[in-house]
């Protein structure tokens, strides 16, 4: 009767998550990043669980996006010096286990990639915006 109830309420989410990240800072993009990739590890922990396995690799690949042309991405090596450097090894470790994690339904893989993302999300978010130095205009 109603073939359209879930529709404004996608397109209202849409649109509420490109306020946020039109009006986000690069500090609150990363987080969201983390966010991001949180939530799809969870969903691909439950497919997982559940025996989806459409489920589980198309949220595996978007958390495997998120690490890497997201996270990794943002990483400014000369700016960040060793700890870019190390996070970015870091951030491929996790897509190399995400991929085995996926290939192998391998709960621990999936289960240790969460538990890395989580340490370097709470990291971040002990991080005070206002005490980052910005770099000089040129």
């Amino acid at each position: 009767m109603f073939p359209f109830v879930g529709k404004p309420i996608n397109a209202y989410e849409q649109v509420s998550i490109g306020t946020s990240v039109n009006e986000a800072d690069p500090h609150q993009l990363i987080l969201m990043l983390f966010e991001g990739a949180s939530a799809a590890l969870k969903t691909a922990r439950f497919a997982m669980q559940e025996g989806n396995i459409p489920l589980k690799g198309g949220s595996i690949s978007k958390a495997i996006d998120i690490i890497a042309n997201g996270l990794g991405a943002s990483l400014d090596e000369n700016r960040g010096g060793d700890l870019a450097l190390q996070l970015g090894a870091l951030y491929e470790y996790m897509v190399s286990r995400l991929l085995w994690a996926n290939l192998k339904n391998d709960l621990g893989a999936l289960k240790e990639v969460e538990t890395l993302l989580g340490e370097i999300h709470e990291a971040w978010r002990q991080i005070d915006p206002a005490q980052i130095q910005q770099p000089p205009e040129s």
